[in-house]
């Protein structure tokens, strides 16, 4: 699906699901406030888990899926926090590598820190929230590890009943600045116990724009499919990052914040989209990203982009490891609630849109939870990029080269 130039919009949504006993107030009472760290480990499980359910996705016939790993780590990172046994294990080896929950914790409590307080005229929100029905029996403690340290706003409300599909649309809805407006569309089943959700807007403007004038239509050759018209972006005689490494090569454009920038990466035909990313691992995806170097470019085409996605993920996560979560019986997240019978995943939904145009891009996304070696040289006299057959795009943080965002346009 396609979605406006400098936008992207995710939204995914993961439920927990256990058997519904007695109203219980919910009231936060234990105070948990984790100080926020980097983590290199976290940052490379999140780039490595995104890249696998992008090859996940394109298995299953999916042409240009869309997804944010940082709204996933968060909202199954707030998760995490209520799992135990070797089910936090599979949660923790998924979103953290090397990296116990402890460190996890710190590593989103940072994502939340630095990337709403980013500088020039970015505009960064990310949001977090539970919901809890009355008979979900959800427990204090985990109430506020989630507002502690997630600063997750909480709500309690029957998630069976009609009325949670306008109340949570809304509060997806207002957090992407309206670019998500629906991530459901009818109630959850009457056993669903809580709803743990993460919305993520951003909106960035290049640090050199594109000139609109240079903006005209070219042919963009799609897999197996007759070339289709469509309008690029021209960028010429100017100094950029380029990225060049055997049989792929790829541009970051950096935004005016200094610290985000978007990128997009071309593998050659002859190698194809999805040899390129069952190659990748998250630590050579980074690296690839970082590896970047400043390259006079006699010409840059890029097209303008309006990609949304929208599906469920819960049975590609069992396939990357976390297989007990969605286990009803053996998934263990009794430090999240006091049910008799216990909690399991359900249902992870996930919607995301994205909009590059000659400005910038605008972002959002929504979560609920029911090394290249011997690149080449830039070329001396400089460099064309015309990226007109299937790549890979996304916005990275430039100091560590995670992904917020990854896409594929093929």
């Amino acid at each position: 699906m396609m979605k406006r130039l400098c936008s992207i919009i995710l939204a995914a949504a993961l439920l927990l699901t256990g058997c519904a006993g007695s109203p219980k107030p919910l009231r936060a009472k234990t105070s948990v406030t984790q100080p926020p760290a980097p983590s290199p480990a976290v940052d490379g499980a999140l780039t490595d888990m995104g890249l696998s359910l992008l090859a996940e996705l394109r298995a299953k016939g999916e042409e240009n899926p869309l997804l944010s790993p940082l709204s996933i780590g968060l909202a199954l990172s707030m998760t995490a926090n209520g799992a135990d046994g070797d089910t936090l294990a599979e949660l923790e080896a998924l979103l953290g590598g090397e990296a116990a929950l402890e460190e996890l914790n710190a590593a989103c409590a940072g994502y939340l820190e630095e990337y709403e307080n980013l500088g020039g005229s970015t505009q960064a929100a990310i949001a977090n929230s539970l919901w809890a029905d009355p008979g979900g029996l959800v427990k204090d403690e985990f109430v506020a590890k989630c507002q502690d340290i997630f600063r997750a706003e909480v709500f309690q409300q029957s998630l069976s009943s009609p009325s949670i599909v306008g109340a949570l649309n809304g509060w997806v809805s207002e957090k992407t600045n309206k670019l998500i407006p629906e991530i459901i569309q009818k109630p959850f089943e009457k056993n669903t116990a809580v709803l743990l959700v993460n919305a993520l807007y951003l909106k960035n403007k290049w640090a050199v724009p594109f000139d609109p004038l240079g903006t005209y239509p070219m042919d963009f050759y799609h897999q197996e499919n007759a070339p289709e018209r469509m309008d690029f972006l021209n960028k010429g005689e100017t100094k950029m990052l380029y990225i060049s490494s055997g049989d792929v090569q790829g541009v970051v454009l950096p935004y005016d914040d200094g610290r985000l920038g978007f990128f997009a990466l071309m593998p050659d035909v002859s190698y194809g989209l999805d040899p390129f990313l069952a190659d990748q691992t998250g630590a050579s995806f980074s690296a690839l990203l970082l590896s970047a170097e400043e390259t006079m470019f006699l010409r840059l085409a890029l097209p303008k982009l309006q990609v949304e996605w929208s599906g469920q993920l819960e049975e590609l996560l069992p396939k990357l490891g976390v297989e007990l979560a969605f286990q009803r019986g053996a998934a263990d997240f009794s430090q999240m609630g006091d049910s008799a019978e216990g909690y399991y995943i359900s249902q992870v939904i996930h919607a995301a849109k994205i909009e590059v145009n000659e400005k910038g891009t605008e972002a959002a996304a929504a979560t609920v939870v029911a090394a290249p070696s011997g690149a080449c040289p830039p070329p001396e006299e400089g460099g064309t990029l015309i990226l007109d057959h299937p790549f890979v795009y996304g916005i990275c943080d430039l100091n560590t080269g995670l992904p917020l965002f990854l896409g594929v346009f093929a």
